[in-house]
């Protein structure tokens, strides 16, 4: 597939949770097909976006290997990934970008044309929020969003206490992108060991097909 990068867009991994379900720890330094996850997830966003970041709860050397540029959450404890919006959204104003791209740590099957497709939904639509459904489910972390959303994510996390998006959009007008179905779920989340088990089995059959 040919990627095509976004102009005047930035794009960030959402890595600040707890990983309870993984057992504690950071679940993106898990090993994938002997590297960390990741890792995956850098090498299919980056060429998508013009710059990427990682979303963290709090700055650590341990992300330093991969030269990404650290966003803390804004209050202290993990405020969800409502908390990470909210940095990214920071940081992509104060850089002039006017889109931000958003993906979690623990899809390294991720869609190669995700920023793309996003964006000509949000052109189609004139949306400023535009997320991810597949088969019905709603993949809200999946999303694209414009800067001009950071005055209400701001109010929602430093005014409300709100931590997850989907109360965040049930109080927002956004555009939702029917993802078509496949073989594969490009939106495999990595949440336990037992999905992490299946990772490694859908990685090296992958691998395989293309040997």
């Amino acid at each position: 597939m040919n990627v095509q990068k976004q102009a005047d867009c930035a794009g960030t991994i959402l890595a600040g949770g707890r990983s309870r379900r993984m057992g504690g720890g950071l679940k993106a330094l898990e090993f994938l097909g002997g590297r960390p996850m990741l890792s995956h997830v850098i090498d299919r966003l980056a060429p998508q976006v013009d710059t990427l970041w990682l979303s963290v709860e709090t700055a650590s050397e341990k992300w330093s290997p991969f030269g990404l540029q650290q966003l803390p959450d804004p209050l202290p404890g993990s405020r969800g990934p409502l908390g990470g919006l909210l940095a990214a959204l920071e940081r992509a104003a104060a850089q002039a970008y006017d889109w931000l791209l958003l993906a979690p740590c623990d899809a390294p099957f991720l869609p190669l044309d995700l920023a793309g497709r996003l964006r000509g939904h949000a052109e189609t639509t004139a949306a400023t929020i535009v997320t991810v459904s597949r088969q019905g489910q709603l993949h809200p972390v999946f999303s694209l969003w414009r800067r001009d959303e950071l005055a209400c994510v701001e109010d929602a996390v430093r005014g409300q206490g709100m931590a997850g998006f989907r109360a965040f959009l049930d109080s927002r007008p956004h555009a939702v992108l029917e993802w078509g179905d496949g073989d594969e779920d490009p939106f495999y989340n990595v949440n336990d060991r037992h999905a992490l088990e299946r990772a490694e089995t859908r990685l090296a059959e992958s691998r395989g097909i293309q040997s």
